[in-house]
């Protein structure tokens, strides 16, 4: 039985000092820019001359930090902090500096009053920290700028992490997000004999930034009712009086407790009967700005929409403004809970749990002190044999399934993969020899592969998958998350987040590198046979793209070969944002294993077999690809040039690592001048065929020899339900009007070259005249060989 005793006077006198300093060193981030312990009365001078920051969520945060730590303290237990309400920054930075943690991190930071100094001016200026819950926090692992997100990275946190408690502050604005709505099935998911456990509290504070939350204002039996449905207890705590609200919440907290360590209890010492558990939730209901000004100029400000950001504007300027912010600084009676030094007193230290249970101090919540190496197979073993170029096909991503399988039996509890229900789909199916999905409601018997103890978790939800990944990798473990190409532009934002989290945290030296996060995008916009325009749009490249290149990764391996090849390098690689993209559809294969690591190694490469150029000078066109589809017609359009123009002198490049395009000064890849040179000559025209939008091309190639020599042909929002080579025509990214550009762009043109374009040109007509009813009755599209 786990029980966590009723606070007692002393429980009590510490939990109101603690969070009393907390509001205190809030209230002073956000105005004060010197007197920080109020040794004498404030002047306009001691103000900040830009107010910013949000107190109004701070309060109810600082309030809920405090009886967590009191939790740890009392119990042991392993817990990290996640703040929804992202704009909290100065509430959990406060937190931060009262545990120890932030000035252990920061020395200059100290505690004392020099110290306190610089945490009050360093936010939200310049060159300082930013006004939500950074990277730069201790113990966080969600940025406040990724409104709707807590939930999923909560539990992605505790997947294959047992003894962790997540819990997820989830803010009533934060609530009406979609990604937030969609995130409650989370319980639904989570198997109490391998995983930890996430306790959401949402807390209830009647406003967002201008106006009612819905929930808020929703029937209270209504919103008891919803959560419900998802299947949590609802635990529901309301008001504002002090002690009051300190009794009722650690009575709150303690229930939920107990509650989710009698699940475990039951889970793990073999008297579950499997039913999902109902885990319980608390409802956190206290005014926003709690603590703050009643009124303002004789207008209700806390308990508003007032609150939210400063609720004392101009005070520079406005001597009654100042004298009341001078009020509300010592109604926290700041003499009881600072020494004459400026640190904090005895009863405020002695709240926090010691050493890494600190919540932010948790390893956990800087998850690569606690990464541990895959062990991961030789990937060589899962070759495609490969007798000539183009000779053969495969689904490279079952060979890709293949490895994971294996990866999955090496590391038990260190790897997933995440899918919105399209493993099969996406030829990873292997994995399912090893693993069933994992899901806790109920199962059938028609089910397949499914039951409460599978570690391969699908959900029709992207930002599901990828926030559980984001969570699962940023306290240390690693994974993949695999989806339709079209569809990951729905947790596009995820990725950018993700990006900036990543590029912040090699800035700190005491953040260690976590696992990365693996993208796989399939069912590209080349090959939806059936689907048609919506399933048609590589537009997360773009997005990667604009990631810096400490910390993105762009791979378009052409066949299963170069796939295992990037994929082994991308599963051991650290706190990159690796996106791969290759179909899944049978493909030709190119490269025997040993050429393809060669291929991998250098980014890109000349196909000598493909093209006509012996490398004794310059070619008179280059014909370079990016991109499994445009590959096969790169390949196709040579040979046409090959077979009819043998007098021209045609090089193909092959691109398998984007970023290599890119100058070495703007990219760790970028490969060097003499390298670009080699492949690509000074000055001789280069028609591109590339998989996702042209312009990202003519981006990557900025600044290098005569860029505008390069001639792009890519995706160009061109489609329907239609065939993969009518997709490279509509995009004119087939072989002929590869072989068109070639004659239009190259250096000379040997007799015959105006007739072929006319025959290219004739081709191009011929499929024009198709309709639907007959389109495949042409070789190319019935069966999309390279022979012409």
């Amino acid at each position: 039985m786990h029980a966590l005793a009723e606070p007692d006077a002393a429980d009590l006198a510490r939990l109101d000092a603690w969070w009393r300093a907390a509001n205190y060193l809030t209230i002073g981030q956000i105005y004060l820019r010197d007197n920080p312990l109020l040794h004498r009365p404030l002047t306009a001078a001691d103000i900040k001359p830009r107010l910013l920051g949000h107190w109004g969520t701070s309060p109810g945060l600082s309030f809920i930090y405090a009886h967590l730590s009191r939790l740890i303290r009392e119990t042991g237990q392993q817990a990290i902090y996640l703040a929804g309400p992202g704009h909290g920054g100065p509430a959990l930075v406060a937190a931060g500096y009262l545990e120890g943690t932030y000035s252990e991190i920061y020395p200059r930071v100290s505690q004392d009053e020099e110290g306190m100094l610089r945490l009050f001016r360093q936010f939200s200026a310049p060159g300082g920290i930013p006004s939500h819950v950074s990277v730069t926090t201790p113990g966080s692992i969600h940025e406040g700028g990724e409104l709707g997100y807590v939930l999923v990275h909560a539990y992605g946190a505790v997947m294959d992490n047992p003894d962790l408690l997540a819990i997820a502050v989830v803010g009533d604005g934060e609530a009406e997000t979609g990604p937030l709505e969609g995130s409650w099935k989370g319980v639904s998911f989570i198997n109490p004999e391998h995983d930890g456990a996430v306790l959401p509290i949402l807390h209830l504070n009647g406003a967002k930034i201008a106006g009612p939350t819905v929930l808020a204002r929703k029937a209270r039996d209504e919103v008891r009712s919803l959560f419900a449905g998802h299947g949590y207890d609802v635990i529901e705590v309301e008001g504002d009086d002090i002690p009051g609200m300190h009794h009722r919440f650690a009575a709150a907290l303690a229930a939920a407790w107990g509650k989710i360590k009698s699940i475990q209890d039951d889970a793990r010492n073999g008297t579950w009967d499997g039913v999902r558990p109902t885990w319980p939730m608390i409802v956190l209901r206290s005014p926003k700005g709690w603590t703050g000004p009643e009124k303002v100029d004789g207008i209700q400000v806390t308990g508003s929409w007032r609150s939210h950001q400063v609720p004392l504007s101009g005070v520079r300027d406005n001597p009654e403004h100042l004298a009341l912010l001078e009020k509300w600084l010592r109604s926290y009676r700041p003499e009881e809970l600072f020494d004459a030094t400026g640190a904090p007193v005895d009863a405020i230290r002695e709240l926090a749990p010691r050493g890494e249970l600190r919540m932010s101090a948790s390893p956990h919540a800087n998850g690569g002190v606690l990464t541990q190496d895959l062990d991961i197979p030789d990937f060589r073993d899962y070759a495609v044999a490969v007798q000539d170029p183009g000779a053969g096909r495969a689904e490279s991503t079952r060979r890709l399934g293949e490895l994971m399988r294996d990866i999955y039996t090496r590391n038990p509890y260190t790897f997933r993969l995440f899918c919105p229900d399209e493993t099969n789909s996406n030829r990873l199916g292997a994995v399912f020899e090893v693993s069933d999905r994992g899901f806790m409601e109920s199962v059938t018997d028609a089910d397949v592969k499914i039951s409460r103890a599978g570690r391969v978790m699908e959900v029709l939800s992207e930002h599901n998958c990828h926030g559980w990944l984001e969570g699962y990798t940023l306290t240390g473990r690693h994974g993949m998350f695999a989806t339709y190409e079209a569809f990951a532009m729905v947790s596009a934002s995820q990725t950018v987040q993700h990006g900036k989290w990543l590029q912040e945290a090699r800035n700190l030296p005491w953040r260690a590198k976590v696992p990365s996060l693996n993208v796989l995008l399939t069912s590209t916009a080349w090959r939806n046979d059936h689907n048609g325009f919506s399933h048609q749009g590589p537009g997360l490249i773009q997005v990667v793209l604009t990631q810096r290149g400490d910390v993105a990764r762009v791979y378009l391996p052409p066949d299963a070969n170069t796939l295992l090849s990037v994929a082994d390098h991308c599963f051991r690689s650290r706190s990159y944002i690796n996106l791969i993209v290759i179909d899944k559809q049978p493909q030709l294969q190119w490269l025997t294993m040993d050429e393809a690591i060669e291929h991998c190694e250098r980014g890109a490469g000349v196909w000598e077999w493909a093209g006509t150029d012996d490398n004794s000078t310059d070619p008179d066109i280059v014909l370079a690809c990016a991109g499994d589809v445009v590959t096969m017609e790169t390949v196709a359009a040579a040979q046409i040039l090959r077979d009819k123009l043998p007098g021209l002198r045609v090089r193909v490049v092959n691109v398998v690592d984007l970023m290599t395009l890119v100058r070495p000064k703007d990219h760790p890849h970028g490969m060097s001048g003499t390298r670009f040179t080699e492949l690509f000559t000074d000055s001789v025209d280069v028609v591109f065929s590339f998989h996702g939008y042209p312009g990202a091309i003519h981006q990557l190639v900025h600044g290098r020899p005569d860029a505008d020599r390069f001639r792009v042909r890519g995706f160009i929002e061109q489609g329907t339900t239609t065939t993969p080579f009518d997709m490279t025509v509509r995009n004119k990214v087939s072989r002929y009007h590869l072989v068109i550009d070639a004659i239009n762009n190259s250096g000379r043109l040997p007799r015959g070259a105006a007739d072929l374009k006319t025959w290219c040109e004739s081709q191009l007509a011929r499929h024009e005249r198709y309709v639907v009813d007959n389109l495949e009755d042409l070789p190319e599209v019935r069966d999309w060989t390279l022979g012409v």
